[in-house]
């Protein structure tokens, strides 16, 4: 296979060969891998700029009423609950806004009721309000209703992360219990662009029983969707779940889905060069430059923790999470080396908007 060839015909495809990605998926060459990366970051370099925009975390509540077999905030999970109060996530975004980010993400675990729903309203409102409507607001709280989104909406909230996890149907229904359905999933992301957000989604990569063609047909997914941003990582075990005594876990594993993460990353950007990409936190988990690895591989979004200290430790979605014990100033300075060390710059007090989100809107 010539490489480059073969990377320079599926970035002129207008429907990308799933076989093709595939194919660059599995590569196990390192020079090849190098090269893949290298010519993602040129396609980031003439799209997006070496620019890495910060989107303030914080992760607001673990209280959750779904059972995802690999999530350590599954509903069954023992583990001690919490949910900020309002003061608290707006002393989060006051810090957000005070040191320039531009951004903050409200992620919680998924509820639906009435109480959390005017709750998130309310913050949104005030975090508009308190910031002048400076600070971007993106929001991460699962399957709604289209009423709720659009309620949220309106209170000022502009992106919306809906990971999808796997876009193949039947590997959705071995990572979920029966009654989540994947249609459903899909259909919420829908709804998302009808209501006008800038929309993500994501997968988890290196699950079992997922192969590279998998992994494929996620791209295609995320280009057949026309999804704004992409929110994706390297799966990271956590023990107390029903999907980890299925899980090979030795060094060489954990090395195996990072470099395919970043392959996934890397041809992501090539086939959507527009698009918002984070470099995920599990990354870290795997290797301790691995958010420079995923910029490096393509992604211009980083999100810093500012969830206060006390409540890290219950937010725990997998294992040896990066950053548990440091407060949000450490994470600052921490994570503006990180970025400098690989030559780019932060995008200070930008929202840092998905091009292809107004792209988007000039094709309807």
């Amino acid at each position: 296979m010539n490489l480059l060839t073969e990377i320079e015909k599926i970035a002129d495809q207008g429907s990308p060969d799933r076989e093709a990605l595939a194919r660059l998926l599995a590569i196990e060459d390192p020079s090849d891998h190098e090269r893949l990366m290298q010519a993602a970051y040129e396609t980031k370099r003439n799209s997006v700029r070496p620019v890495a925009y910060f989107r303030g975390l914080v992760e607001f509540s673990n209280v959750c009423t779904r059972n995802c077999h690999y999530c350590g905030i599954r509903r069954d999970s023992s583990i001690h609950r919490f949910s900020m109060s309002k003061a608290e996530i707006m002393e989060c975004a006051a810090f957000a806004f005070d040191n320039h980010y531009g951004s903050v993400v409200l992620q919680s675990g998924e509820r639906d009721d009435a109480q959390f729903v005017d709750f998130v309203e309310d913050v949104v409102r005030e975090i508009k309000r308190q910031g002048d409507g400076a600070l971007g607001i993106t929001l991460s709280c699962g399957e709604q209703t289209e009423q709720t989104y659009r309620r949220w909406f309106a209170a000022g909230a502009h992106r919306y992360l809906l990971r999808i996890e796997t876009s193949d149907p039947k590997l959705y229904s071995k990572l979920h219990p029966a009654d989540q359905g994947f249609d459903k999933r899909v259909e919420c992301l829908r709804l998302l662009q009808s209501c006008g957000y800038q929309v993500g989604t994501g997968v988890m990569i290196g699950i079992p029983h997922q192969t590279a063609e998998h992994l494929a047909g996620d791209i295609t997914f995320f280009r057949e969707m026309d999804i704004d941003m992409i929110g994706m990582g390297p799966y990271v075990l956590h023990e107390q779940t029903p999907l980890a005594p299925e899980v090979v876990n030795t060094p060489e594993d954990k090395r195996r889905r990072l470099d395919l993460a970043l392959r996934m990353i890397a041809l992501t950007r090539i086939i959507m060069p527009d698009v918002n990409i984070a470099a995920a936190t599990a990354l870290q988990a795997l290797h301790p430059q691995g958010r420079e690895k995923g910029l490096k591989a393509g992604a211009n979004v980083v999100m810093p923790n500012l969830t206060p200290k006390k409540y890290r430790e219950d937010y725990l979605l997998y294992e040896d999470k990066p950053c548990a014990g440091e407060e949000a100033d450490m994470c600052r300075g921490c994570l503006e080396r990180r970025i400098q060390s690989i030559g780019e710059t932060v995008g200070w007090g930008k929202w840092g908007d998905s091009k292809h989100f107004f792209a988007r809107q000039t094709r309807k």
